[in-house]
């Protein structure tokens, strides 16, 4: 895989069990890449292994006074220079090579998993950890996987130079050959504590992230409520924290690299010692002393390895288990089954709303938390709340599935159901970009955008963005959008995200509180839009908005997780006591107050007599 063929076709079907096997199936898929790394890796760290043979070639040469092997010692030196630089190239070419493509792997796959879990994602997973893993944990993920190639390089010349030192100058190879597995497992003691403080670093990193996240989305209403230095008092808080953690975790880790340079070290001294004392006594040439310290000094690069493979692992492993805690998430516990789209009525079991197929239905819910909950099902997403209700035998597999004309949801495969069923929720989001990139989005092609922009009421929208764009022949549809639509308020915003909506014309359009930041006047003309161009096709909102409820062809009281009453918004009104309470936005307190005045006031004949 070479980077210029990216993105993937196909990122694959990950291990998700654990971190470590995750990790281990990313490094399967880049066998042919890890391989090559690998190879550079041994031909680049066996050129710097043969230095010494050099240098000692041409120390013994210089004391016998030979010219001959002086040049066949500088003729192998200038080739080792040779395969080293070739080689170093290379090895870095494929390790970044390997690292990159691990990392868009892991990124398309957390992309695949959050196109398909859409706003639930968020809702299982904290907003913080999201971030944390598409951004910090892919990098560290990648490190470990372009690290490993040159890991396993290093060991390999490690072994080859412990047991060639054993073969050329057994009296001094030895002490290196038992030398070495105690310098390359001497920070594995360490491990441990290294890694549960860059896990306690980690985490308090998420939790930043995730406060930082959520100041600058309600900045606006921070701002309005003059709540900004409180945010930023707790951020600066989490970030000092964060610090110190991190503080922390980096002393234990200079600690392993000092243990690295400290023991080889001692090493080095005992050769030169001991060394120095046999080649007094004759029994070893200043040739071959000079070859035996300095492979034992090289070897103090490819031990380098070790550690950091060991702090790659260290930071990786928990950056993958995060990594699956995410890619483990599914849409539905069952599996799809079918994946034409069905047509009909759309009904929930659970709570026995009924959406008949062609008509407007409003849904009216005294708990704003139970209607998102109950527009999120009607998607085809159960919430893990909702699984835990279901009760321990049913777990597993969760409520029973929201029914349109008959046939569950969670049968169809992804695109089907949600060419079925699009649902928007109370706050939608708008993309950067241009106003015809926001519309442009998959549909049906029977709404066009000046059909659904009309029918959303965005015609002053359209004159706003006409006034702020540069040119005064810019067609509003080609005026760019802020990030989040932070430049629009937050009605034309909400009616920019219906107009997508429509656009995308679904069999079933679920729409909840698309009229809560309009004033009475344009919410009357929205809902009139909507109804007109929905004709023939289902469309459910949750509002508790007199104005768009007597629009509705039927209205649906939600009380207590189950339908209560069914019918026009007039006859609700009149019959069913709750559903006017709601509607009005009748708490229950005036009359009693009301009737506590009359008692203080008294009635009119008391009062005459008093007068």
């Amino acid at each position: 895989m070479h980077i210029r063929d990216l993105p993937y076709l196909d990122p694959g079907d990950p291990d998700v069990r654990s971190g470590p096997r995750f990790l281990y199936w990313l490094g399967r898929n880049q066998i042919r890449g890890q391989l090559k790394s690998l190879l550079w890796g041994l031909l680049h760290q066996c050129s710097i292994a043969g230095y010494p043979l050099g240098v000692g070639l041409a120390v013994q040469a210089v004391i016998d006074r030979s010219g001959g092997r002086l040049a066949l010692a500088g003729g192998l030196t200038a080739l080792l220079g040779v395969l080293t630089s070739v080689s170093d190239t290379m090895l870095h070419r494929s390790a970044v090579t390997n690292w990159i493509t691990a990392a868009a792997r892991v990124q398309q796959l957390l992309s695949r998993k959050t196109a398909e879990l859409g706003s639930a994602l968020t809702r299982r997973v904290a907003a913080g950890e999201v971030v944390a893993v598409s951004t910090g944990d892919v990098e560290k993920i990648g490190w470990f996987v372009e690290s490993l190639s040159r890991f396993l390089a290093a060991a390999t010349v490690l072994v080859v130079i412990s047991v060639g030192l054993l073969l050329y100058l057994p009296s001094l190879g030895i002490l290196v050959a038992i030398a070495m597995p105690f310098l390359a497992l001497s920070v594995l003691p360490l491990l441990p504590r290294a890694t549960r403080r860059a896990d306690v670093q980690r985490e308090k990193a998420g939790k930043a992230t995730e406060l930082a996240s959520d100041t600058v989305a309600g900045l606006r209403v921070l701002r309005g409520i003059g709540g900004e230095d409180l945010f930023l008092d707790r951020y600066r808080r989490a970030s000092q924290e964060v610090r110190k953690a991190a503080v922390h975790n980096a002393r234990m880790w200079s600690l392993i690299s000092a243990v690295q340079v400290l023991l080889p070290g001692v090493l080095l001294l005992v050769l030169v010692v001991y060394g120095a004392s046999l080649a007094r006594d004759g029994k070893v040439e200043v040739g071959q002393l000079v070859t035996v310290y300095s492979a034992a000094t090289l070897t103090l690069f490819p031990l380098r390895h070790f550690e950091e493979i060991a702090m790659a692992y260290s930071f990786s492993r928990p950056s993958a288990q995060r990594a699956v805690r995410v890619l483990s998430l599914s849409r539905t516990a069952r599996a799809a089954t079918a994946d034409t789209v069905p047509t009909g009525d759309l009904y929930d079991p659970v709570t026995g709303l009924l959406a008949p197929q062609g008509l407007f239905t409003a849904v009216v819910c005294g708990d704003p938390d139970e209607a998102g909950r109950l527009a999120e099902r009607l998607g085809g997403h159960a919430q893990p709340e909702e699984r835990e209700e279901a009760g321990e035998e049913s777990a597993a597999s969760g409520p029973p599935s929201v029914l349109l004309g008959g046939v569950p949801l969670d049968e169809l495969d992804l695109d089907a159901a949600r060419t079925a069923v699009l649902v928007q929720d109370k706050d939608p989001v708008l993309l950067s970009g241009t106003l015809r990139e926001l519309l442009d989005v998959p549909s049906s092609g029977r709404v066009t955008a000046r059909a659904a922009l009309s029918a959303a009421q965005c015609d002053d929208v359209l004159a706003a963005l006409a006034q702020a764009s540069p040119g005064s022949d810019v067609e509003p549809l080609d005026t760019r959008i802020t990030e989040r639509g932070r430049s629009l308020s937050g009605g034309q915003r909400q009616r920019l995200a219906l107009a997508r909506s429509l656009i995308t014309d679904p069999d079933a359009l679920v729409l909840d509180e698309p009229t809560s930041a309009v004033d009475s006047h344009t919410e009357a003309r929205v809902a009139a839009g909507v109804k007109a161009l929905r004709t023939d096709r289902t469309t459910v909102a949750f509002s508790s908005s007199p104005l768009l409820l007597d629009l509705a062809d039927r209205v649906a009281l939600v009380h207590g997780g189950s339908v209560v009453a069914a019918g026009t918004h007039r006859e609700l009104l009149l019959s069913e006591k709750r559903y006017r309470d709601v509607v009005t936005r009748d708490t229950g307190e005036e009359p009693a107050a009301a009737a506590g005045r009359d008692e203080e006031i008294g009635t009119s004949e008391e009062i005459e007599e008093r007068a």
